[in-house]
């Protein structure tokens, strides 16, 4: 019986280490090293075919100065959706947080990668699934609360070549009706709100919702419950599947739907 007790206790002594290392896994490393997630703004960054307009940077000055010291300064002009960005849940969801409400605890966090990219660089429409989170949690276990989701299509190469990221370089309605690129099927977000609670969403490719969505759905079921996304988010093929610490903050706009976003990980170093 003494014998039973003591491999008993030994038995709940390890589930009580493998739960310790697992929670560890998901802290801040510190022993690690930053990855920028964000694509640079310049005149090649992509924004969705209906903008009339993307960046514009114009000088204000430039060169060496009266006083004998060189001064530049510029000023540049952008609409909220373009490049890397952030959705604020606003954007599809009235009466919910706008860029400058979000709290600090909502862009920043433990996060994990699902990689879909095998499948969705097969097909440029292609929608993920719950089936392929609870695939990733087969081999990972389940999602903790309040983790950053990031989803990786592969289409990140792509950036900023518009008929190879976004499925077309068309413009205005007719650019929309081209788009094809994969996102987040609706019903999986809204699985991932109810029965994982994650607190943002972050892929690879121009829009949570895919390329060819009409209703959006992955926006409304994400942002109905002031979770917002990061979107054209870059180098996700840097980052381990777990283990990750991210930094995601957008330019502080009033009253925004959305803001350029500058977004960056930290990650273990062997």
């Amino acid at each position: 019986m003494r014998q039973w007790s003591y491999l008993f206790i030994l038995f709940l002594f390890s589930c009580m280490q493998n739960q310790q290392e697992s929670l560890t896994s998901l802290t801040f490393p510190e022993e690690g090293k930053w990855v920028d997630l964000s694509h640079d703004f310049s005149s090649e960054t992509l924004y969705w075919p209906a903008e009339p307009e993307g960046f514009r940077i114009d000088t204000v000055a430039e060169g060496m100065t009266d006083g004998g010291y060189y001064y530049s300064a510029f000023s540049f002009c952008a609409p909220e959706h373009g490049g890397t960005h952030l959705d604020a849940p606003i954007h599809f969801a009235e009466g919910r947080k706008s860029v400058d409400e979000l709290d600090l605890e909502d862009l920043t966090g433990p996060a994990v990668v699902v990689d879909v990219s095998e499948k969705a660089l097969a097909d440029r429409d292609y929608l993920v699934t719950q089936a392929d989170i609870q695939d990733w949690e087969k081999v990972h276990g389940i999602m903790p609360e309040n983790i950053i989701l990031l989803i990786k299509t592969g289409f990140g190469q792509f950036y900023p070549d518009a008929e190879k990221y976004m499925g077309t370089e068309k413009k205005g309605e007719e650019g929309v009706a081209n788009l094809h690129f994969p996102g987040l099927d609706g019903e999986a977000a809204a699985w991932l709100v109810k029965e994982r609670k994650i607190k943002a969403v972050g892929i690879d490719t121009p829009s949570i919702d895919y390329g060819q969505s009409k209703d959006f759905l992955a926006h409304r079921k994400l942002m109905e419950e002031n979770i917002p996304a990061f979107e054209n988010v870059a180098n996700l093929d840097q980052l381990p599947t777990k283990g990750i610490y991210v930094v995601a903050l957008p330019m502080k706009i009033k009253g925004g739907s959305g803001a350029p976003l500058r977004i960056i990980a930290r990650v273990p170093v062997d």
